[in-house]
């Protein structure tokens, strides 16, 4: 079973999240998807955040939907980097990528951007939201899509939910997943990751539920996967 190795907003653990220097980096050290996350400036790009505001990841403040892609281009987000748009992140990486979109008008806007540049073999969408999901299915038939969840429901109601918004893949923490969840996932023909493997012990567990990949802010995460095959 091939196992994918994702990097976390490229490779957050020893580079700043979210950048081009953090996503490049992941390439470099081989990771099979690359996982970041968009929002919509105020002027209508999409950029590269996780987070609604600013304030954690830039030496900024404020909203990203307040700020033109020119404010949050003079933010240092780390080490000199700044907020990429995620058109940057396209040409500076070839590595298939995992988006997470967070709204339907980000979502609507990326359906775009993957229609206009014929995409859909390289970008995956993911989201907590299942509405989004579904939306994005209508707007790109046949995209791949994945779910963030926990499992606070049982493993039965997130199948059911990925199956309602026609996700193909489940991602669930790592601490919450067992054997019995991830087989009952795979029953129902969806593929399982797992977030965020940091440890060997934690990549250890993730081999032995028989996981379909998981994410991870370390680039050694790889290498050392390869030795577990």
């Amino acid at each position: 079973m091939t196992f994918l190795t994702i990097g976390h907003r490229g490779v957050m653990g020893v580079e700043p999240e979210n950048t081009l220097r953090s996503f490049v980096r992941a390439e470099r050290a081989g990771m099979d998807v690359i996982a970041l996350d968009v929002q919509l400036s105020k002027d209508g790009v999409l950029v590269v955040l996780h987070d609604a505001e600013v304030d954690r990841t830039t030496d900024g403040a404020g909203a990203v939907a307040d700020l033109t892609l020119s404010a949050l281009r003079e933010l240092d987000a780390g080490q000199g980097e700044h907020v990429p748009a995620f058109e940057e992140v396209l040409d500076a990486v070839r590595t298939p990528l995992q988006v997470s979109v967070h709204d339907g008008a980000a979502a609507a806007a990326l359906a775009e951007l993957v229609l206009r540049r014929d995409l859909n073999a390289r970008v995956e969408v993911a989201s907590v939201h299942d509405e989004v999901l579904a939306g994005t299915a209508r707007l790109l038939p046949g995209v791949r899509t994945v779910l963030h969840s926990e499992l606070t429901g049982g493993a039965a109601d997130v199948v059911a939910r990925a199956l309602a918004c026609g996700a193909r893949t489940v991602d669930l923490s790592i601490r919450e997943l067992t054997l019995d969840a991830v087989e009952s996932v795979h029953a129902a023909g969806l593929k399982v990751t797992g977030w965020t493997v940091n440890t060997l012990q934690q990549l250890r567990l993730a081999r032995a539920l028989e996981l379909d990949g998981a994410a991870t802010d370390f680039p050694e995460i790889r290498s050392t996967g390869r030795f577990l095959a």
